[in-house]
């Protein structure tokens, strides 16, 4: 029997839908041969969902994560949030938010996530874009899907949670941020962050 091609939007699909890992979600993909409510199925019976019941409860604890650079001109301060004080205080929550506070520093996100992410901002990279695509003589039919692939890959490299985590590249801050809510077993989430950067932003 040969094993079905599961494409990275079919996972991406999944993991929106459920909350759950790109890797549970890949092979629950498989195991169910791209059948998407038989994945959900699958992932709910390994209760690998549990993080989108997480994801409706309340987090109103905390802490904040600092980060100095070396050279003293870039400064970071990370608010990361969880539902209990107890874990606020675990030491692997703690890490998280060192951590976050330094890839903020290093990758410099627009924000949290791609929602996030002023209106005008937007529009301004998009006329970007647009203007580009014309000035390369793009036919017009497809000059509007370019813009927007053009655009999903910056709200990817400019969102907090989308982007490539510095320390370990092969998984993003979401699932970073993700593992820890697992082994906490609490909602644990970026609530906001600010970077400081000397000369500019």
């Amino acid at each position: 029997m040969t094993t079905r091609q599961i494409s990275a939007k079919e996972v991406k699909a999944l993991r929106d839908r459920t909350g759950a890992g790109m890797m549970d979600c890949k092979a629950a993909l498989q195991e169910s041969a791209g059948d998407m409510e038989k994945a959900i199925d699958i992932l709910r019976t390994r209760g690998a969902a549990k993080a989108a019941k997480r994801a409706e409860r309340r987090a109103a604890e905390g802490t904040i994560g600092a980060y100095l650079h070396h050279n003293g001109k870039v400064a970071v301060i990370v608010e990361l949030n969880s539902e209990t004080d107890f874990v606020a205080k675990n030491p692997e929550f703690q890490r998280l938010a060192k951590d976050l506070a330094m890839h903020v520093a290093s990758a410099a996100p627009v924000a949290v996530s791609a929602d996030d992410i002023p209106a005008a901002e937007v529009a301004r990279e998009r006329a970007v874009y647009v203007a580009q695509v014309a000035e390369e003589g793009k036919p017009e039919h497809i000059r509007e899907r370019i813009v927007e692939g053009k655009l999903q890959k910056w709200f990817k490299e400019s969102s907090l949670l989308d982007q490539a985590f510095v320390k370990d590249p092969e998984r993003t801050v979401r699932e970073l941020v993700e593992a820890v809510s697992a082994k906490t077993g609490e909602k644990v989430s970026v609530a906001r962050f600010v970077r400081f950067q000397v000369g500019g932003a």
